[in-house]
């Protein structure tokens, strides 16, 4: 698992950019696969199983991470930009990003010349720009132009108890956990989606979901968790270490209540740790799958990540063996339901 995620987090895909996300993807897959991708990007995955399933089971994640886009080259030959997707402006000045393979820094007012009502504000968007080291705006538009992604460049580490450190871990740990389940022997057929633009809107989801058509989808993603010292009690929301995170609801699903204790049951049955969230807050491609057709029912099962849509996500590695474990026990009876 490790392995495979640390590939897919190296490979820079924002949304609507996913395309060397997607080739290494399908690279990845195993012979007895089918794909197709759809007008949007989705990659779509079909393996056969050796028996007719009584429900069509669709497992999802999405490809996409957060980043940024190019919308100004200013005469001195700095950047600006637009963020794409979920990013607190406070958390990225200073981090190091790449666009086109060329590397850069967001900078932004050095905090010696700023004012104090200056310091004692939070920043904007368009009080920052990259720094790509190009010092005109004809040098910067020989390697840029307008409308390329940026993305964070951030290694993938391991340190201290079993802790990875790595950008795009939302949503490659789940892209990674279908490559896994994708190469397992299992006696029923299912279908994988690796999802576009979540970061955007949930954008790519929809229509996956009409063309696959499934009864029931299993949404495996990453999830925010506080725990840190300036969180206590619910408020942590989730913890790593904890094991996987099953949601009960988010602000675009209402997850099915019975699948939700199925999933709980299967995790005690099975001595694999299991929590839920104790804040409903974000939202994922359930949300657009759920309302599919004539409806889908849908879980999600997310990985718990601290300081998500930023640079330097941190996730577990207990957690991520646990979440596998628990998929490998839940599918066998969501195809018997």
């Amino acid at each position: 698992m490790k392995n495979i995620l640390k590939q897919l987090c190296m490979i820079d895909g924002v949304s609507g950019r996913e395309n060397l996300a997607r080739e290494h993807i399908i690279s990845l897959l195993p012979s007895d696969c089918e794909y197709h991708i759809d007008a949007l990007g989705n990659l779509i995955v079909t393996k056969n199983g050796k028996k007719p399933c009584k429900n069509k089971i669709m497992l999802s994640a999405h490809m996409d991470e957060v980043g940024m886009i190019i919308t100004f080259i200013e005469q001195d030959g700095s950047l600006r930009f637009s963020t794409v997707g979920g990013i607190d402006p406070d958390v990225i000045i200073g981090s190091c990003v790449r666009v086109n393979n060329i590397h850069g820094v967001i900078g932004g007012k050095p905090i010696h010349l700023k004012s104090s009502q200056e310091r004692s504000k939070s920043i904007s968007v368009d009080d920052l720009f990259i720094d790509i080291g190009a010092s005109s705006k004809e040098q910067a538009e020989e390697m840029v132009n307008l409308g390329d992604v940026v993305a964070f460049d951030s290694d993938f580490l391991q340190f201290g108890d079993g802790k990875i450190k790595s950008k795009a871990i939302d949503d490659r740990f789940g892209c990674a956990v279908l490559l896994k389940l994708l190469r397992d022997d299992l006696e029923y057929g299912f279908t994988c989606a690796f999802l576009v633009q979540e970061e955007v809107g949930l954008r790519g989801a929809r229509p996956a979901a009409y063309s696959v058509n499934p009864d029931i989808a299993v949404i495996f993603e990453t999830t925010t968790a506080a725990d840190t010292p300036l969180s206590s009690g619910k408020d942590k929301v989730c913890m790593l270490g904890s094991g996987a995170v099953v949601s009960f609801m988010d602000n675009a699903t209402i997850y099915d209540a019975k699948l939700y204790q199925l999933a709980f049951l299967t995790a005690k049955e099975n001595n694999i740790l299991c929590q839920t969230k104790t804040s409903i807050a974000g939202g994922n491609d359930a949300g657009a799958i759920s309302q599919s057709r004539s409806g889908v029912k849908t879980i999600s099962i997310s990985l718990p990540c601290r300081y998500l849509h930023s640079a330097c996500c941190v996730a577990d590695e207990k957690d991520m063996d646990f979440i596998l474990d628990l998929a490998r026990k839940l599918l066998p009876k969501l195809f018997e339901l």
